[in-house]
């Protein structure tokens, strides 16, 4: 790469921002852990700001109590009978990812060279999280209903003979789950950054050359807009998707069918 062209990747790097090993394992603490704070901070403010309970609800008060019943209806759809207990982590997996989509696009820098960091466009964090609700999943299903939950790969009412084609079938999107939850959330976030980052370069570039170079610029700032418009309805849907999907896994754990 020639000296001074932008890298779109550059982005997602982990950087280290304090260096400390501990029996030959680094456990620098790095400007994702600083944003995962961050993310964690904000949202505990969101909360605490709206427990503040009054006789005539302020807008704050409004939003955390919307908030909180946007989660309990979606449990109560998406779960039913059952599902109010997994409301709370249904909740903070909702609230993290959407604070940290929204986090990751805001165009600040914390400190001189420190820019807002995207944790959702890293693979590890979105498989943790996927990989933790799955987890739950499994340990729920197991739980409540031991060797039956097995059952969930034999739909009611198909024919017997099928049952050597639709069992491996079922096992095998079933296993797919978690990987689809994490790549899901981590390609939209990833690709959304890299279309920024992009059109942001051609926008610099056709400016410094001048003449025709500005109409590059100017067709690359609507892009711009307009892909900043596309990142702020990714970062509710990829959260709201998530947790979505995470209920339904959940629904078939407590019910099976």
């Amino acid at each position: 790469m020639s000296a001074g062209a932008i890298n779109p990747m550059e982005q997602f790097e982990v950087g280290k921002l304090i260096k400390f090993d501990l029996l030959g394992y680094d456990l620098s603490f790095t400007n994702s852990a600083l944003f995962m704070f961050v993310v964690a901070a904000l949202l505990f403010v969101f909360m605490m700001g709206g427990m503040k309970r009054a006789l005539i609800p302020g807008k704050w008060q409004l939003m955390a109590e919307g908030a909180v019943g946007f989660i309990d209806s979606m449990v109560n759809t998406s779960i039913g009978k059952g599902g109010k207990k997994f409301a709370p982590y249904i909740f903070s997996l909702f609230f993290f990812i959407l604070f940290a989509n929204l986090v990751g696009i805001l165009p600040l820098a914390v400190v001189p060279g420190l820019h807002t960091f995207a944790v959702t466009s890293h693979i590890t964090v979105t498989a943790v999280l996927a990989f933790f609700s799955f987890a739950i999943v499994l340990a729920v299903g197991f739980w409540k209903h031991g060797l039956k939950f097995f059952g969930l790969f034999v739909p009611h009412g198909a024919p017997l003979w099928l049952m050597p084609v639709i069992i491996p079938v079922e096992f095998i999107s079933f296993m797919v789950r978690p990987f689809s939850l994490g790549l899901r959330l981590f390609v939209a976030m990833t690709a959304g950054h890299i279309l920024l980052e992009v059109f942001g370069s051609f926008a610099v570039q056709g400016l410094n050359a001048g003449g025709i170079g500005y109409g590059v610029w100017f067709a690359s700032m609507l892009m711009i807009i307009g892909v900043s418009a596309l990142e702020l309805l990714v970062c509710a849907i990829q959260a709201y998707v998530f947790a979505l999907l995470t209920s339904l896994y959940l629904h078939d754990a407590v019910h099976l069918h």
